[in-house]
């Protein structure tokens, strides 16, 4: 019959496997490090999977396809599972405390993870009332004071567009959108290619149509703030 199913593009998928988790019918694996459907009658063509991609290497299409069979899946969900999803992928808020910091005190102000702008779900609950800081990744080794003076109580996300090779715009406006955020700080180097970073936020503020305050940030290459 032909109807809607999951298509998964190998070359996008960076084996996360938080489509395994997202998955209620047990349709899709990983193997050998990227997810796959394994069985077309266990996919119900709704796409609860879409949404947990963070590469968009998911989509849905129309073709010959075994119709889905609620039985078997039931019996296959009754079986135990092992996803093979990436540990480091999985999903963590931290609950830090409010106190007052010395300089002795190295206790990291992270929220959440993960903190690579390509790896965070769209509809992660953190994002909710959220202030955001978008960060090069070199900014934290470069500034010695990065966690106090600019983490705080914001949620982290991290990128480098020259090695990612990416645009990051889309990935954010998508946050934007969907989600209420409070403000935006970006933490840029001083070097040309973290311009990239930068203008990806600029556009994808720009995109969402809504009034979301934006700070940009500048970092020395010897850690300064300029």
């Amino acid at each position: 019959m032909i109807r809607n199913i999951v298509k998964i593009d190998e070359d996008k998928c960076n084996g996360c496997g938080l489509c395994v988790s997202a998955c209620h019918e047990g349709a899709i694996e990983l193997i050998n490090g990227k997810a796959r459907l394994i069985r077309d009658d266990y996919c119900d063509g709704l796409g609860d999977c879409l949404p947990a991609c963070p590469v968009d290497a998911i989509t849905i299409e129309k073709r010959e396809a075994a119709e889905y069979n609620e039985e078997l899946v039931k019996k296959n969900m009754e079986k135990p599972v092992h996803t093979g999803g990436c540990p480091g992928s999985a999903l963590k808020e931290f609950a830090r405390s409010e106190s007052n910091y010395s300089e002795s005190d190295y206790e990291s102000k992270l929220k959440q993870w993960p903190v690579q702008i390509k790896l965070v779900p769209v509809n992660a609950p953190y994002f909710d009332n959220a202030e955001i800081l978008v960060a090069a990744d070199c900014a934290a080794y470069a500034h010695a004071n990065f966690n106090q003076e600019f983490m705080g109580d914001k949620v982290t996300l991290i990128g480098c567009p020259k090695l990612d090779m990416t645009e990051y715009s889309e990935k954010l406006g998508e946050i934007f959108k969907a989600n209420q955020i409070k403000s935006v700080t970006v933490v840029r180097m001083e070097v040309p290619c973290c311009g990239g970073l930068e203008n990806a936020v600029k556009v994808a503020l720009s995109n969402s149509n809504k009034d979301i305050s934006l700070k940009v940030i500048t970092i020395s290459v010897d850690g300064h703030v300029m």
